[in-house]
């Protein structure tokens, strides 16, 4: 079915987006400063919140990236979209950019993935 074939509705048609980024971090303190100063400034968290981000970055600096991730920024000007809900996570990986199975776009890597 195409979305040529659903019938015509009123009604709000939703569409969950994935998307998976990855980062290096390059330095980390500078990471940690930025995300204690983004949570500072904050005007939506509650001193409770505020509280427990602080603590989660002292803890796991890597963390500290999840503060600037901002769904409106993303979808907040396209025309005909609101944004419902949004979750989002940072979380330590490895990586090894040399691996092909990493690169979703490669052909030979999708081959061996299917066992081609």
């Amino acid at each position: 079915m195409t979305s040529t074939d659903l019938p015509a509705q009123d009604a709000p048609r939703y569409v969950r987006l994935s998307i998976e980024l990855i980062a290096e971090i390059t330095d980390e303190q500078a990471l940690k400063a930025a995300a204690l100063a983004q949570v500072e400034n904050d005007e939506y968290l509650d001193d409770e919140e505020r509280t427990q981000s602080v603590e989660a970055i002292e803890v796991d600096p890597s963390g500290s990236l999840a503060h600037f991730i901002d769904p409106v920024a993303l979808l907040g000007d396209v025309p005909g979209i609101e944004l419902t809900s949004a979750t989002w996570e940072s979380a330590h990986t490895e990586y090894d950019p040399e691996d092909e199975s990493w690169d979703e776009y490669s052909v030979e890597a999708s081959d061996e993935a299917d066992g081609e």
